[in-house]
Protein backbone atom coordinates (compact mmCIF):
# COMPACT_ATOMS: atom_id res chain seq x y z
CA UNK A 1 0.00 0.00 0.00
CA UNK A 2 1.08 3.07 -0.99
CA UNK A 3 2.05 5.79 1.82
CA UNK A 4 0.79 9.42 1.21
CA UNK A 5 2.79 12.11 2.78
CA UNK A 6 1.09 15.08 3.15
CA UNK A 7 3.61 18.19 3.26
CA UNK A 8 3.26 20.84 6.00
CA UNK A 9 1.40 23.73 4.37
CA UNK A 10 -1.40 20.73 3.87
CA UNK A 11 -1.01 20.02 7.33
CA UNK A 12 -1.06 23.64 8.59
CA UNK A 13 -4.13 24.16 6.49
CA UNK A 14 -5.73 21.35 7.58
CA UNK A 15 -5.38 22.06 11.51
CA UNK A 16 -5.97 25.83 10.55
CA UNK A 17 -9.94 24.63 9.57
CA UNK A 18 -10.32 22.52 12.27
CA UNK A 19 -9.76 25.43 14.86
CA UNK A 20 -12.23 27.77 12.84
CA UNK A 21 -15.09 25.09 12.92
CA UNK A 22 -13.86 24.81 16.58
CA UNK A 23 -14.44 28.44 16.98
CA UNK A 24 -17.46 28.68 15.09
CA UNK A 25 -18.82 25.84 17.42
CA UNK A 26 -17.62 28.10 20.53
CA UNK A 27 -18.26 31.49 19.40
CA UNK A 28 -21.74 32.68 19.48
CA UNK A 29 -23.98 35.66 18.41
CA UNK A 30 -21.13 37.11 16.41
CA UNK A 31 -21.98 38.34 12.81
CA UNK A 32 -20.23 36.46 10.11
CA UNK A 33 -17.36 33.68 10.11
CA UNK A 34 -14.65 35.38 9.98
CA UNK A 35 -11.38 34.16 11.59
CA UNK A 36 -10.29 37.08 13.37
CA UNK A 37 -13.68 38.52 14.21
CA UNK A 38 -14.43 34.71 16.25
CA UNK A 39 -11.05 34.66 18.00
CA UNK A 40 -11.64 38.78 18.90
CA UNK A 41 -15.10 37.94 20.13
CA UNK A 42 -14.15 34.61 21.76
CA UNK A 43 -11.45 35.97 23.65
CA UNK A 44 -13.56 37.91 25.43
CA UNK A 45 -15.75 35.42 26.75
CA UNK A 46 -13.83 32.19 26.86
CA UNK A 47 -10.59 31.95 28.78
CA UNK A 48 -9.68 29.02 26.73
CA UNK A 49 -9.20 31.54 23.68
CA UNK A 50 -8.34 34.44 25.50
CA UNK A 51 -5.38 32.10 25.96
CA UNK A 52 -4.22 31.35 22.41
CA UNK A 53 -5.53 34.89 21.24
CA UNK A 54 -1.97 36.06 19.68
CA UNK A 55 -1.30 32.59 18.59
CA UNK A 56 -4.28 32.55 16.62
CA UNK A 57 -4.28 35.70 15.27
CA UNK A 58 -0.93 35.21 14.16
CA UNK A 59 -1.95 31.79 12.35
CA UNK A 60 -4.78 33.30 10.62
CA UNK A 61 -1.75 36.08 8.83
CA UNK A 62 0.51 33.29 7.88
CA UNK A 63 -2.55 30.86 6.56
CA UNK A 64 -3.45 33.88 3.86
CA UNK A 65 -0.01 34.38 3.07
CA UNK A 66 -0.09 30.34 2.13
CA UNK A 67 -2.85 30.08 0.45
CA UNK A 68 -2.98 33.96 -1.28
CA UNK A 69 0.20 32.06 -2.68
CA UNK A 70 -0.70 28.97 -3.89
CA UNK A 71 -0.13 28.59 -7.52
CA UNK A 72 -2.58 25.67 -8.17
CA UNK A 73 -5.20 24.03 -5.73
CA UNK A 74 -2.32 21.19 -4.59
CA UNK A 75 1.15 23.01 -4.54
CA UNK A 76 2.34 25.74 -2.78
CA UNK A 77 4.85 28.62 -3.07
CA UNK A 78 5.54 29.58 0.95
CA UNK A 79 6.07 26.19 3.58
CA UNK A 80 5.44 26.76 6.67
CA UNK A 81 8.29 25.62 9.73
CA UNK A 82 7.96 21.98 11.40
CA UNK A 83 7.59 23.73 14.70
CA UNK A 84 4.81 26.43 13.56
CA UNK A 85 2.99 23.20 12.13
CA UNK A 86 3.10 21.06 15.15
CA UNK A 87 2.41 24.09 17.42
CA UNK A 88 -0.75 24.55 15.24
CA UNK A 89 -1.98 21.08 15.38
CA UNK A 90 -1.66 21.15 18.81
CA UNK A 91 -3.34 23.88 19.54
CA UNK A 92 -6.65 22.28 17.58
CA UNK A 93 -6.55 19.26 19.54
CA UNK A 94 -6.97 21.48 22.75
CA UNK A 95 -9.59 23.79 21.13
CA UNK A 96 -11.88 20.51 20.18
CA UNK A 97 -11.49 19.03 23.24
CA UNK A 98 -10.67 21.52 25.77
CA UNK A 99 -9.06 20.09 29.07
CA UNK A 100 -11.81 20.27 31.83
CA UNK A 101 -11.27 21.37 35.42
CA UNK A 102 -12.73 17.98 36.83
CA UNK A 103 -10.38 16.15 35.20
CA UNK A 104 -7.61 17.31 36.70
CA UNK A 105 -9.02 18.11 40.31
CA UNK A 106 -8.63 16.44 43.37
CA UNK A 107 -11.86 13.84 43.38
CA UNK A 108 -13.88 12.52 44.61
CA UNK A 109 -13.73 15.53 47.26
CA UNK A 110 -13.73 15.12 51.37
CA UNK A 111 -16.12 17.13 52.52
CA UNK A 112 -17.78 17.47 55.80
CA UNK A 113 -20.85 18.70 57.32
CA UNK A 114 -21.04 21.44 59.86
CA UNK A 115 -22.76 18.50 62.58
CA UNK A 116 -19.77 15.96 61.43
CA UNK A 117 -17.25 15.00 64.62
CA UNK A 118 -13.83 16.88 64.37
CA UNK A 119 -12.43 13.65 65.06
CA UNK A 120 -13.20 12.65 61.34
CA UNK A 121 -11.72 15.92 60.13
CA UNK A 122 -8.23 14.49 62.30
CA UNK A 123 -8.75 11.06 60.76
CA UNK A 124 -8.69 12.78 57.16
CA UNK A 125 -5.72 15.00 57.56
CA UNK A 126 -3.74 11.86 59.11
CA UNK A 127 -5.14 9.43 56.44
CA UNK A 128 -5.45 11.62 53.21
CA UNK A 129 -2.86 14.18 53.79
CA UNK A 130 -5.25 16.92 53.20
CA UNK A 131 -5.17 20.10 54.71
CA UNK A 132 -8.72 21.66 53.91
CA UNK A 133 -12.17 20.62 53.94
CA UNK A 134 -15.15 21.79 52.56
CA UNK A 135 -18.20 22.43 55.27
CA UNK A 136 -21.53 21.90 54.44
CA UNK A 137 -24.60 23.14 56.42
CA UNK A 138 -27.92 22.27 55.69
CA UNK A 139 -26.55 21.49 52.36
CA UNK A 140 -25.19 24.22 51.57
CA UNK A 141 -21.34 24.72 51.30
CA UNK A 142 -20.03 28.03 53.96
CA UNK A 143 -16.41 27.74 53.85
CA UNK A 144 -13.59 25.56 54.12
CA UNK A 145 -11.98 23.67 57.04
CA UNK A 146 -8.20 23.59 57.35
CA UNK A 147 -5.64 22.15 59.75
CA UNK A 148 -4.34 25.70 60.93
CA UNK A 149 -7.72 26.78 62.40
CA UNK A 150 -8.04 22.79 63.79
CA UNK A 151 -4.77 23.66 65.56
CA UNK A 152 -5.74 27.00 66.69
CA UNK A 153 -9.00 25.42 68.11
CA UNK A 154 -6.63 22.54 69.45
CA UNK A 155 -3.93 25.62 71.46
CA UNK A 156 -7.19 26.97 72.96
CA UNK A 157 -8.16 23.88 74.84
CA UNK A 158 -4.50 22.94 76.16
CA UNK A 159 -5.21 24.40 79.46
CA UNK A 160 -7.25 21.24 80.07
CA UNK A 161 -4.11 18.94 79.77
CA UNK A 162 -6.23 16.78 77.76
CA UNK A 163 -8.31 17.02 74.70
CA UNK A 164 -11.94 14.98 74.08
CA UNK A 165 -12.66 14.45 70.71
CA UNK A 166 -15.67 12.49 71.00
CA UNK A 167 -18.63 15.16 71.32
CA UNK A 168 -16.63 17.85 69.15
CA UNK A 169 -18.05 18.67 66.19
CA UNK A 170 -16.84 21.14 62.91
CA UNK A 171 -19.33 23.68 64.03
CA UNK A 172 -17.35 24.16 66.92
CA UNK A 173 -14.58 24.69 65.22
CA UNK A 174 -15.37 27.02 62.31
CA UNK A 175 -15.37 30.07 64.45
CA UNK A 176 -11.19 29.52 64.75
CA UNK A 177 -11.26 29.57 60.51
CA UNK A 178 -10.09 32.80 58.74
CA UNK A 179 -12.49 33.69 56.63
CA UNK A 180 -11.76 32.06 53.48
CA UNK A 181 -12.23 32.57 49.37
CA UNK A 182 -13.65 29.99 47.28
CA UNK A 183 -15.44 30.33 44.17
CA UNK A 184 -17.47 27.62 42.57
CA UNK A 185 -17.23 26.43 38.71
CA UNK A 186 -19.55 23.49 36.70
CA UNK A 187 -18.10 20.51 35.85
CA UNK A 188 -17.66 21.60 31.92
CA UNK A 189 -15.68 24.34 32.73
CA UNK A 190 -12.19 24.11 31.27
CA UNK A 191 -8.99 24.16 33.10
CA UNK A 192 -8.18 27.83 31.13
CA UNK A 193 -10.89 29.27 33.14
CA UNK A 194 -10.35 28.18 36.65
CA UNK A 195 -6.35 29.32 36.20
CA UNK A 196 -8.16 32.85 35.23
CA UNK A 197 -10.29 32.92 38.27
CA UNK A 198 -6.75 32.42 40.50
CA UNK A 199 -5.00 35.50 38.40
CA UNK A 200 -7.58 37.77 38.81
CA UNK A 201 -8.21 37.22 42.46
CA UNK A 202 -4.56 37.74 43.03
CA UNK A 203 -4.20 40.56 40.87
CA UNK A 204 -6.97 42.13 43.08
CA UNK A 205 -4.44 41.54 46.15
CA UNK A 206 -6.90 38.75 47.10
CA UNK A 207 -6.03 35.10 47.88
CA UNK A 208 -9.01 32.21 46.00
CA UNK A 209 -8.79 28.97 48.28
CA UNK A 210 -9.82 27.16 46.33
CA UNK A 211 -12.03 26.22 43.44
CA UNK A 212 -15.06 23.73 44.08
CA UNK A 213 -16.51 22.18 41.19
CA UNK A 214 -20.49 21.26 40.94
CA UNK A 215 -22.96 19.81 38.37
CA UNK A 216 -23.98 23.08 37.86
CA UNK A 217 -21.69 25.25 39.69
CA UNK A 218 -23.97 25.62 42.94
CA UNK A 219 -22.87 25.77 46.52
CA UNK A 220 -25.93 24.14 47.32
CA UNK A 221 -24.38 20.95 44.99
CA UNK A 222 -22.31 17.93 45.97
CA UNK A 223 -18.83 18.41 45.67
CA UNK A 224 -17.30 16.30 42.58
CA UNK A 225 -13.81 18.15 42.41
CA UNK A 226 -11.58 20.45 43.99
CA UNK A 227 -8.53 22.91 42.51
CA UNK A 228 -6.30 24.42 44.74
CA UNK A 229 -3.62 27.19 43.80
CA UNK A 230 -1.22 24.11 44.23
CA UNK A 231 -3.00 21.91 42.06
CA UNK A 232 -2.52 24.31 39.45
CA UNK A 233 1.25 24.90 39.82
CA UNK A 234 1.72 20.76 39.44
CA UNK A 235 -0.59 20.62 36.23
CA UNK A 236 2.54 23.87 34.75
Amino acid sequence: METIEIDLSERFEVAFNRIHKALSKMVKNVHGDIFSQLVAYGAKRHAIIRSYKDELLQFARLRNAIVHEKLRADFYIAEPHQEVVERIEEIAAILEKPVTALSISNNPVLYFNFHSSIKDVILAIHNHSYTKFPVYKDGICIGMLTSGAIMKWMAKQLSNDTIELVNIRVGEVIPYETKHLIDFVNQDCDIFAVEEMFEKRHAHGRKLEAVIITENGQTEEKPLGIITSWDLIEID
